[in-house]
């Protein structure tokens, strides 16, 4: 078939067309498939920005659907992002062990729904099961371009890191704040007054010694008042002293003194500024500081005068070798006058004018041997030296450096001890004379035990060789020698026991020894005032045979003695039995019974009855008296008021104190005691001192009787205004004795009172006691338990 022209030019224009068209659409494909591609990799690099990013989205549409990345379900402990909202505890996902908690799952929802109903935004904090991640909620109304129908995109941050940070940041807060509160703990339990003052000089804190030491309410109050705890000094105050303190920004110091507790003490004051915080200050107490202070200048000063007391020179010299102090017998022995003391020289010019005086050694250089004498401060060790000056005089210098890099000198003039030293030669020589002239055998012993002196005396005594003494041998050795010469060799021992006692013990023992060729020696250890040991030995044998001659008379006379104890026992118990009858057949004649008497027979029955009832009261005497002194008096034991006991002792002496023409003063109260005795011979005992009282006492005199008790014991004074008595008749007034005319024997007195009143009253635990002088009166004082 054959195309017409028109038709051929209509296809080729058809066909042009077709080709234009898909030329066209194949460049719109082209164009919209590198869109596309341009769009998957912004997709992708958005996904990746995602992923890297600190914030992950999370998608919650209104039916509970979620949309999240993989990265978010690593964070909840996920294998994969779950469906629903509700799925995110990971229940439904790998059966637990990851997700969030039921708790944070229903908050988390619940928040959720309340944006989607309320665009309200939110905030929370989750921790995944078993992860120690801590992830940041913040959620919100997601924009309807990125999903609509009210859906919730809520951004998930990991905060792990800056959580470890703000945990950290806790602890070191805490510990700050516990170190702070340490530290406040501290000022406050100071037991010091601390303060802090604002930059203005007010009181801004103070601790509790401070409202303490102002005894303040509390430390509010102390603030609040502005109390001070140091007055003004020189017309400045506390507040003004701190700003200068601040001012300067210089810490001020300064001892104050200040009341606290109503006693003043001296403070020692610290103002310290820091900067533009304030001014701090504390206030250390001083007071016993200064009180040892002023001590330790007491000290000094008695110290010194005490050394001024010494024969010794003491000089003291400081750390700069200045003359400190020298006592008066430095001054002496140097010649300083008064004036140098005004000014103390240091040491080397003290040694100039010391040479100037001729105190000190000649010496052909003496600048050298002043320079060697001041190397002497430098010294690790005390110096000594002998100087002999041009005068005669010796010294003895001795030097001691002090720690403080001072020096203590002391010189001592030893002229008189070197004098004295030659007189002691001499001494000991004489001293060697005498003791060989001696009759005693004489040895001194060293501590040790060795022999150091001894005369010729002991070498004869003990039969010891002369040569072996001069070895100055020990006294164990002596004793071996000594042992030979003894009856009994083991009494050999006793002898190195006095010695040992005498060097060691320093006890002064003694003993006796027999020796074999029948003699008898005594020796006696007695210790010396140098340590060593005197041992004395006497030969006694003569002597011994006197003493056991005398000590058979002794028996003999004892016996004698007790025979007539005894006699005089039987006696006054045989003169009692015809005594009775005879006081009795009285009394009957008295009673008329006989016929009636005269008026003279009355007055001789009378004599009778008197003399009877005094012999009766002579023999009663005459047998306690021997029976005292024989040791075999008996007692009764009765419990004796003193006080009514003495008053019927006076009453039952009235009417011949009146006759008598005396007065009797009785004092006392009745408390004053009671003892355990036996009544009538204490009766007794007291009634012959007021009788000798009353005996001793002339007409119109006066007699006393004291009770007075003291603890444990009574006491009973009779005195009287009498004509007194010398010393030998007071001291032999209570022993019953008297001189012979021809002074060469001793009777016995004619009254038996005081004598026996002794007896009696030291029979029963007491004491009576005499005290008197001629023209003074007699005391007689009777002590009682």
């Amino acid at each position: 078939m054959t195309l017409t022209p028109t038709a051929a030019m209509l296809i080729a224009l058809l066909l042009a067309g077709w080709v234009i068209a898909a030329a066209w659409a194949w460049q719109a494909a082209r164009r919209r498939e590198r869109k596309a591609d341009a769009g998957q990799r912004q997709a992708r690099r958005l996904a990746k920005m995602v992923d890297e990013s600190p914030a992950l989205p999370l998608l919650v549409r209104a039916d509970g659907k979620i949309e999240a990345p993989q990265r978010l379900a690593n964070w909840l402990g996920l294998e994969r992002v779950p469906q629903f909202l509700t799925e995110l505890d990971g229940g439904r996902i790998d059966g637990g062990g990851g997700g969030l908690t039921r708790e944070q799952l229903e908050q988390l929802s619940e928040a959720v729904r309340r944006t989607q109903k309320t665009a309200a935004p939110f905030r929370m904090v989750v921790t995944p099961r078993g992860s120690n991640r801590s992830l940041a909620l913040r959620g919100h109304l997601a924009d309807p371009a990125v999903s609509p129908g009210g859906a919730a995109l809520v951004w998930v941050f990991d905060f792990s890191d800056s959580e470890s940070e703000l945990v950290q940041l806790r602890a070191e807060t805490a510990r700050a704040r516990s170190d702070f509160a340490a530290l406040v703990g501290l000022i406050e339990a100071a037991p010091m007054p601390m303060w802090f003052r604002a930059p203005d000089g007010a009181l801004q804190l103070v601790n509790h010694a401070y409202v303490s030491a102002v005894a303040g309410k509390d430390a509010r109050a102390v603030v609040a008042d502005g109390v001070e705890l140091v007055e003004s000094v020189d017309g400045l105050t506390a507040r003004q002293v701190a700003l200068q303190a601040a001012a300067k920004q210089l810490p001020i110091e300064r001892i104050v003194t200040a009341t606290i507790d109503g006693a003043r003490r001296a403070l020692r004051v610290s103002d310290l500024p820091l900067g533009e915080e304030g001014i701090a200050g504390y206030a250390v107490d001083i007071e016993d500081m200064e009180e040892q202070a002023r001590a330790f200048r007491a000290f000094r000063d008695a110290q010194r005068a005490m050394l001024d007391q010494l024969s010794a020179g003491v000089a003291q010299f400081d750390a700069k070798r200045q003359l400190t102090f020298a006592n008066q017998p430095f001054q002496r022995l140097f010649a300083l006058k008064p004036a140098v003391m005004l000014d103390p020289p240091p040491f080397e010019r003290l040694l100039d004018l010391a040479r100037d005086a001729g105190r000190v050694p000649e010496a052909r250089d003496f600048p050298a041997w002043r320079r060697e004498r001041t190397a002497w401060f430098l010294a690790s060790a005390a110096q000594e030296e002998a100087w002999v000056l041009a005068d005669g005089t010796h010294l003895r210098v001795v030097a001691q450096p002090l720690p403080d890099g001072g020096m203590l000198l002391i010189a001592e003039d030893r002229t008189e001890q070197l004098r004295l030293s030659a007189v002691r030669d001499t001494l000991l020589r004489t001293r060697t004379a005498t003791f060989d002239s001696l009759f005693e055998s004489v040895a001194v012993f060293a501590p040790d035990g060795r022999l150091q002196l001894w005369n010729r005396r002991f070498a004869a005594d003990w039969g010891l060789d002369e040569s072996h003494l001069e070895g100055h041998p020990r006294i164990d050795s002596l004793l071996e020698r000594i042992a030979r010469r003894l009856a009994k060799p083991v009494k050999a021992r006793a002898v190195g026991d006095v010695v040992r006692a005498a060097t060691l013990d320093r006890k002064q023992t003694g003993g006796r020894a027999l020796l074999a060729d029948g003699r008898t020696l005594e020796f006696a250890g007695v210790p010396l005032p140098d340590g060593n040991g005197l041992l004395t030995v006497l030969d006694i044998t003569d002597s011994q045979k006197a003493e056991d001659a005398l000590r058979e008379r002794n028996s003999a006379l004892e016996e004698a003695d007790a025979m007539k104890t005894r006699f005089l026992a039987n006696m006054s118990y045989e003169f009692r039995t015809p005594l009775t009858s005879i006081g009795g057949f009285a009394e009957l004649l008295e009673a008329g019974l006989g016929g009636d008497l005269s008026d003279q027979g009355k007055e001789y029955v009378g004599a009778i009855l008197t003399s009877v009832e005094r012999l009766g009261e002579q023999i009663e005497s005459v047998l306690d008296l021997s029976q005292s002194e024989a040791g075999m008096l008996p007692l009764a034991r009765d419990e004796i008021e003193l006080f009514p006991l003495v008053t019927k002792l006076v009453e039952d002496r009235a009417q011949r104190i009146r006759d008598g023409g005396l007065s009797l003063d009785l004092r006392g109260d009745q408390g004053v005691g009671r003892i355990s005795g036996d009544r009538r011979r204490l009766a007794r005992a007291i009634g012959h001192v007021i009788d000798n009282a009353i005996t001793a006492t002339p007409q119109g005199g006066r007699i006393l009787v004291e009770l007075s008790g003291r603890k444990g014991h009574a006491q009973i004074v009779i005195s009287d205004n009498g004509p007194g008595m010398d010393a030998a008749t007071l001291a032999r007034a209570l022993d019953g004795l008297k001189l012979t005319a021809d002074g060469k024997t001793v009777e016995r007195r004619q009254g038996l009172g005081l004598p026996l009143a002794r007896q009696l009253v030291e029979a029963h635990g007491g004491t009576l006691t005499l005290h008197s002088e001629p023209g003074q009166g007699t005391a007689a004082i009777i002590e009682l338990p």
